[in-house]
């Protein structure tokens, strides 16, 4: 009973330990434009996936193009 009680505890332990560590977010700073009218933003927004520079530019580059909006440059690419 013991061992079964103590197998129990280490699989829910490391389950918990796993979704966790699945959670940790991408965090993107970056700036972009708006042609016409012409406007500039700055913004922070998470990301999925690897934390690079690379899928940062990707993605956050195909979320501004269909709000109509041109990535101008990513500032910072952080894990949180």
């Amino acid at each position: 009973m013991t061992r079964t009680l103590r197998t129990i505890s280490l699989a829910i332990a490391l389950t918990l330990a796993t979704a966790a560590g699945a959670q940790a977010a991408c965090m993107v700073e970056y700036k972009a434009k708006r042609d016409k009218p012409f406007e500039l933003f700055y913004n922070v927004t998470q990301i999925a996936g690897p934390c690079t520079q690379g899928n940062a530019q990707a993605q956050v580059s195909a979320m501004l193009a269909s709000r109509g909006l041109t990535l101008l440059k990513i500032l910072s690419v952080k894990d949180q």
